[in-house]
């Protein structure tokens, strides 16, 4: 796998430049076909439901982020993120199908505010509603 790339918060994506979530593919045909365009919102696995979330936060794409997020769970409104935050990479552990509508992905998202790294490690659960993948909540490993 390739390593991810070095994103600052706000930036925007030339189509061609390596997508953010880390599979070596371009934005495009990566993250990108699911953030706009035909396939927007069509994400085939959980898994890269997760991956395009990812992206989305680092770009603040804050409605696709509600959008995909499930109406049971979903926050009335995200913030954007704090300026001078520059997302270091994602590492996805595991991801497991349930059933045709249930999985979950582990992964561990990193990134550096005002000089001070962090790193997200989640358990999230998915749910595909009307043939859609949607994010439901996530725990939180120990």
């Amino acid at each position: 796998m390739s390593r991810p790339v070095n994103v600052s918060a706000n930036s925007q994506l030339d189509t061609s430049t390596a997508c953010p979530c880390g599979t070596g593919l371009a934005y495009a045909a990566c993250c990108g076909r699911w953030h706009e365009g035909a396939q927007h919102l069509q994400a085939l696995t959980a898994e890269a439901l997760m991956r395009s979330r990812y992206t989305a936060f680092v770009q603040d794409k804050l409605d696709y982020l509600l959008q995909t997020w499930h109406p049971d769970t979903r926050p009335l409104a995200l913030e954007r993120n704090p300026p001078g935050c520059k997302w270091l990479g994602l590492h996805v552990v595991a991801h497991a199908q349930q059933d045709a509508d249930h999985a979950t992905v582990e992964f561990i998202a990193r990134r550096r505010d005002a000089g001070r790294a962090t790193r997200l490690h989640e358990t999230s659960r998915f749910v595909r509603l009307d043939g859609r993948w949607l994010y439901l909540d996530g725990e939180f490993p120990a």
